[in-house]
């Protein structure tokens, strides 16, 4: 009868058996989860306790904070170089507009200076002459900042009272040397001059490249084309 009953049970036909579980799936989930949950704080103790025993904490922090302090300094080397750059570049602006300013006032002064000149040979000129007739006085040349170009001014007087209309025409003959050999040129003024006291002239010529002015003669013609008055300046 055992023996049946043995068989039966270890048969293909022996009654199903189902096994449970006397724990229900959550808690199995919960106590799955606090097993890693240890494991892992084991694990992340065991790796800080082995970098404290090894000492690399300390020194990263160390060199973070030389890294921090290395930093710092450098920041302010760089605000300290900049600023003196940029005081540099202040003086030199300021440099070079002072040194514009002062060319300008040169130039100015240079300018004035002719004109003064200019003025004191026409003042010059003004004052009582000797003799009679026409008369040519306070020639004067000079050659401008410009390359190659003079500037020339003049003044015709005819001394007394009540004297007749002077027409005619004026000429300069310039002289000097050009490459090294004596150099001339005449040099046609107005045609139509005419005055009766008093005449200031002034103009400007272009001379060729390479010349040395060393003379400018200033003369007067009246209509039948007979020398009247001549002057020289020299350079």
């Amino acid at each position: 009868m055992r023996w049946k009953l043995l068989r039966r049970r270890l048969s293909v036909s022996a009654p199903r058996v189902i096994v449970r579980s006397h724990l229900p799936w959550p808690l199995r989930w919960a106590v799955l989860a606090l097993a890693l949950g240890f494991s892992a704080a084991l694990a992340l103790w065991a790796f800080e306790f082995g970098k404290d025993i090894a000492g690399l904490d300390r020194d990263a922090q160390a060199e973070l904070t030389q890294l921090r302090a290395d930093t710092a300094r450098l920041r302010s080397e760089y605000d300290r170089v900049q600023a003196i750059a940029n005081t540099a570049d202040s003086l030199l602006k300021a440099e070079r507009a002072t040194q514009e300013g002062l060319v300008q006032q040169v130039r100015q002064l240079e300018a004035d200076k002719q004109a003064l000149q200019a003025d004191l040979g026409f003042f010059e000129g003004l004052l009582p002459a000797t003799g009679l007739g026409l008369q040519l006085r306070g020639l004067q040349a000079d050659i401008t900042s410009l390359p190659g170009q003079l500037r020339y001014q003049l003044l015709l007087m005819q001394p007394g009272r009540n004297v007749a209309e002077f027409s005619g025409r004026y000429e300069l003959l310039l002289g000097g040397m050009l490459d090294g050999r004596p150099w001339s040129r005449a040099v046609p003024g107005s045609d139509g001059l005419q005055m009766r006291q008093y005449a200031r002239l002034e103009g400007s010529v272009d001379l060729p490249p390479g010349v040395v002015l060393k003379t400018v003669q200033a003369r007067i013609y009246d209509k039948q084309g007979v020398l009247r008055a001549n002057q020289i300046a020299k350079l």
